[in-house]
């Protein structure tokens, strides 16, 4: 069984620009978004993937993740999806021992900046940057699944 280790949080400030090493645009969307599971596709240049996770709220979650072609995935986002498209650019930060994911999102979901920091126990020790704001695991409407829902700029 796959288990994802996540938090999240804002971001507060720009200096996390100054230490990206690596930039994705992802679009991602989803087929389904139940009360138990979502049901995502994401793409990534030309990869894609499809992606089950467990609709639990906190740091820890299953989650299992499978590479398929990529014109599946955009037949699939074509015309299986349920909302609007989740569009975002990653960036990726090293910041001490660990690697941060930061999604700078666009469209109905602009201004909104997350970072990410995936873990190998709830309880790891990792220093938090000094551009890294409140901490938002916790509250759903940062989830992707939601803000394809209710986007960040209707808040």
């Amino acid at each position: 069984m796959a288990h994802e280790i996540e938090r999240k949080f804002l971001v507060a400030g720009n200096d996390w620009r100054k230490e990206i090493h690596a930039s994705h645009r992802m679009t991602q969307g989803y087929l389904n978004n139940e009360l138990h599971c979502s049901v995502r596709i994401r793409t990534c240049g030309e990869q894609a993937w499809l992606n089950i996770k467990s609709a639990t709220i906190g740091s820890s979650r299953l989650e299992f993740e499978y590479e398929i072609p990529i014109q599946d995935a955009l037949d699939m986002l074509g015309s299986l999806r349920q909302g609007p498209l989740i569009e975002k650019v990653r960036h990726l930060v090293r910041y001490r021992d660990h690697l941060w994911e930061i999604d700078e999102f666009e469209g109905d979901n602009s201004a909104l900046i997350v970072a990410e920091i995936e873990l190998s126990s709830p309880e790891e020790y990792f220093e938090k940057p000094a551009w890294l704001g409140r901490e938002v695991t916790e509250d759903i409407r940062y989830y992707n699944t939601q803000l394809s829902k209710h986007p960040f700029n209707s808040w």
